[in-house]
């Protein structure tokens, strides 16, 4: 069978492209090897508009939420499954400069759509450690990224859509037709392959730095799960008594490894958040695609048009793989391009230096 498009990867930004492009009547084929430590399965699946110590509204939040929201309300239909909880987020502040900081620029922006409350003194929970007060944010919640993908690989399986193997860079081969991979055809292959792009030799030329994330799973007996909590690390809220802490951020030991340092850390920050005593359940790690200038990474091969890439999403593909899979998959039909902040165009002189040397 001779496939519209071969998809390399089925993470985060694999299952939701390789899902749209089905949707949208294509014929597809998944290739990935199953890694139960691959970034997106070891991640607490956030959504949040709001971003960082500068509370500043995430990139383009207005245009990605709505889509995510709409992608994964249709998901949950198709599955007859929850997969998307919607949970307020309770940014504590961590000092009074901070609240004020807040309190100045909440006066000159618009956030009505985004923020339920803002307290300038401690909400009064006597598990939860915030001074200061802190806001309330909407529209966020954290997306059952392994039950997704579980589910969405158990159908490939079904319908026969999916290769759990290795993919082998030697077996491709480009063709007139598009490309062909062992005994399967497809117009075109899309690598959607994570922080390994650095190993690709038709990509590894994109600006991708391999950052580990650690995650711990703790259990918190008189902690309230009613909201997601956010100070210096983010507390989600898993079932029952359990909580995911997270996350770490390091680029000088991109491995898959949980480290002692990273486990102290995450649970000297959550200590900041509460004082309730709590219990490691389960400590892992990942290594998410980070992009120089934190935006995603899609577009042909300058090259090879029959080959593209849709990559680089970070911590943030939760809330903008719908909207760029959606852009990305017509852009593909011939409807268009994707946005300019995301082509891999920007690059183009790495790939003339690359192809120098």
């Amino acid at each position: 069978m001779k496939y519209d498009f071969i998809i390399v990867g089925h993470g985060l930004a694999g299952a939701i492209l390789s899902y749209t492009l089905r949707k949208r009547g294509h014929r597809v084929l998944v290739i990935d090897e199953p890694r139960p430590s691959g970034a997106s399965r070891v991640a607490a699946g956030l959504l949040n508009p709001i971003a960082g110590k500068r509370f500043a509204k995430s990139w383009l939040a207005d245009e990605f939420i709505p889509a995510a929201d709409a992608f994964y309300d249709e998901l949950e239909a198709h599955f007859g499954r929850e997969l998307f909880i919607h949970k307020p987020i309770y940014k504590i502040f961590s000092s009074i400069e901070e609240q004020n900081t807040w309190m100045a620029k909440s006066a000159s922006e618009g956030w009505n759509d985004f923020i339920l409350a803002t307290h300038t003194q401690s909400i009064g929970q006597p598990s939860v450690k915030d001074p200061y007060g802190g806001i309330l944010i909407g529209r966020g919640g954290n997306l059952l990224v392994e039950d997704m993908l579980d589910l969405l690989t158990k159908e490939l399986l079904m319908q026969g859509l999916l290769l759990p193997e290795r993919f082998e860079m030697d077996e491709l081969q480009l063709t007139e037709q598009g490309v062909k991979y062992k005994e399967e055809e497809a117009d075109h292959l899309v690598f959607c392959e994570g922080f390994q792009v650095i190993n690709n030799p038709w990509f590894k030329w994109l600006p991708i730095q391999p950052t580990k994330g650690e995650v711990l799973e703790v259990e918190a007996e008189n902690f309230n799960p009613e909201c997601i909590y956010n100070k210096g690390v983010y507390v989600v809220p898993v079932g029952g008594s359990r909580f995911k802490v997270g996350a770490t951020y390091n680029w000088r030991q991109p491995d898959e490894q949980p480290s002692p340092e990273g486990q102290q850390e995450l649970a000297e920050r959550f200590s900041q958040i509460t004082s309730q005593h709590f219990t490691m359940i389960h400590h892992q790690a990942g290594i998410r695609p980070a992009v120089r200038d934190r935006k995603p990474l899609a577009g042909r091969h300058p090259q090879y048009p029959q080959l593209s890439v849709f990559n680089g999403m970070g911590s943030k593909g939760v809330q903008m793989a719908p909207y760029l899979a959606q852009q990305f998959a017509a852009a593909l039909a011939g409807e268009g391009d994707v946005m300019p902040d995301i082509r891999i165009s920007r690059y183009l002189s790495l790939y003339y230096d690359y192809i120098k040397h």
